[in-house]
C-alpha cells in the first residue's frame, strides 16, 4: 500500500528532526519520496533564512512543509503565502511541540491568575549556541504561559544564560539555561501560586521515557496523563491530521508571538 504523502528532506533536518523514524511510525500516511519525483511534504532546517526556504516551497507546490527547530524569524509573509496556497506548515521544535505541553497547557494556564513565580532551567550539552538553547527555551515555556513581559537578559557566556521577566498578572519569572554535559539535557518549569502550584519536566525529543505535568494544590499532587509520544512524531501527527482534514494549523502565528518577545530582550 503506497503512503498517502511521499517525504523528501534535507540533510541536516533529517537528522536534526529524526523524520526517518517519526515517517515509518505513520506508514499509511508517509513515506519516501522517489529520486525522480517532487514530494508532497518537505522538511528542511530550521537556521536562519528558513521563512524563505519555506515560502519557496510553497511556490513550488509543497502540500505540506515541516521546519525542524527554526530560529526566530518574522513569519507574516509566509504564513499569509501558506494560507494562500493552502500548504500546511508546522513547526518541529525541541521542547515546544511535545504533546505534554499542548495537551495540559490548560491545566498549567488555568492557574496563571494566582501565579506567585515561575521558574525554568534548560539544559544541554556543552558546546550548544546559547541563543539557539535560549529559542528553544523561551518557545516551550510561552507555550505553557502565554506571552512573557519586560524580557531582559541578565547574562549569557559560554555555560549558559540567565533571563528575567514578568507574567500577565505581574508576577517574577526567571529562564536559565545551563550549557553542561554533567546532567541530562531537558527543561523543567516550576510554577508556584498561592496554594500550590504546577511543575513540568520535558525530556530531549529522541528520549525514550515522555514528559511529566504535575499539578499541587490543597487536594496534594496530581500527575496528569502521561502522552508516550516525542516531539517529533507528534508534529508529523498534527501535520497528517491537518493535511487529510485541508486546515491551516496555528503554528506560525504562536512563533510570531516567540519572535516577538525574542526582539524585546534588552
Amino acid at each position: 500500500m503506497s503512503p498517502a504523502y511521499t517525504v523528501r528532506a534535507t540533510p541536516e533536518a533529517r537528522e536534526a528532526g529524526a523524520v526517518a523514524l517519526a515517517v515509518a511510525s505513520l506508514p499509511e500516511s508517509f513515506g519516501p519520496a522517489d529520486a525522480a519525483t517532487a514530494a508532497d511534504v518537505l522538511v528542511i532546517n530550521g537556521r536562519p533564512g528558513w521563512t524563505l526556504e519555506a515560502a519557496q516551497a510553497v511556490d513550488g507546490g509543497a502540500l505540506g512543509i515541516v521546519v525542524v527547530n527554526p530560529a526566530p524569524e518574522a513569519t507574516d509573509a509566509l504564513s499569509a503565502a501558506a494560507e494562500t496556497a493552502g500548504t500546511v506548515v508546522v513547526l518541529d521544535q525541541r521542547w515546544a511541540s511535545n504533546p505534554a505541553l499542548s495537551g495540559d497547557q490548560e491545566a498549567v494556564r488555568s492557574t496563571m491568575g494566582r501565579a506567585a513565580m515561575l521558574d525554568s532551567v534548560a539544559t544541554a550539552r556543552a558546546g550548544t549556541d546559547a541563543g539557539e538553547l535560549l529559542a528553544d527555551h523561551l518557545a516551550a515555556v510561552v507555550r505553557v504561559t502565554g506571552p512573557l513581559e519586560n524580557l531582559r537578559l541578565l547574562r549569557s557566556g559560554p555555560h549558559g544564560y540567565a533571563v528575567s521577566a514578568r507574567l500577565a498578572n505581574g508576577a517574577p519569572a526567571t529562564l536559565q539555561g545551563i550549557l553542561s554535559d554533567a546532567r541530562p539535557a531537558g527543561l523543567d518549569l516550576s510554577l508556584l501560586t498561592d496554594d500550590g502550584g504546577a511543575s513540568v519536566a520535558v525530556p530531549e525529543p529522541i528520549a525514550a521515557w515522555p514528559a511529566t505535568v504535575k499539578a499541587t494544590g490543597p487536594q496534594g499532587e496530581v500527575l496528569l496523563p502521561t502522552l508516550y509520544e516525542s516531539a517529533h512524531r507528534a508534529t508529523w501527527r498534527r501535520l497528517k491530521e491537518h493535511l487529510y482534514a485541508g486546515t491551516i494549523p496555528s503554528d506560525l502565528h504562536r512563533f510570531a508571538v516567540l519572535t516577538e518577545s525574542m526582539s524585546t530582550l534588552s
